[in-house]
């Protein structure tokens, strides 16, 4: 009995700290009409992994496919993902982005093509979703653009590696 009382007051205080549910745990919209705008910015990574010759191949072609480059696709696939956080994923408010950013890297000692975004803007939630949905739609169209090449292409390690702005700051490398 006691055990189980344990159990339920693990489960109501994990609730308790996730934003997305009220005291009677049903999802919510978070409210933010009291927040103060503030500027904030959200930085996530992700990976492509391909088979090491595959890898050597996409390189020695600077990223070109019979479909066109892979990079720059994947960077406009990003930014419009980025825009559209908000009807992806149900509970994130609209929020008019300041800046979207994309990088890509190879990266010969992981046979990778590593992406990196950075979103901003000026308001009163923060962009770590949008940050990761750029980064995470930049990595499916890179898989997109090669899978007639090979399907043993494998998307790894997409994270959150930093945020700022609003109640805390988040850094993790």
């Amino acid at each position: 009995m006691r055990a189980t009382a344990q159990k339920a007051n693990q489960a109501a205080v994990s609730q308790s700290a996730l934003s997305h549910l009220d005291r009677d745990g049903d999802i919510t919209m978070v409210d933010v009409s009291g927040k103060t705008a503030t500027t904030r910015e959200a930085n996530a990574v992700g990976q492509v992994r391909f088979p090491s010759e595959i890898y050597q191949q996409i390189k020695a072609a600077d990223g070109m496919t019979k479909k066109g480059s892979i990079t720059q696709t994947a960077h406009i696939a990003g930014i419009m993902a980025a825009k559209r956080t908000h009807d992806l994923i149900p509970l994130c408010h609209p929020l008019p982005l300041d800046k979207i950013g994309l990088t890509f890297e190879y990266d010969d000692a992981l046979n990778s093509i590593i992406v990196s975004g950075t979103v901003k803007v000026t308001h009163k939630t923060g962009v770590e979703m949008e940050a990761l949905t750029a980064v995470s739609i930049a990595c499916l169209t890179i898989y997109d653009m090669t899978k007639a090449i090979s399907h043993d292409i494998v998307i790894d390690n997409v994270r959150l590696v930093k945020k700022t702005g609003g109640k805390s700051d988040y850094s993790h490398a």
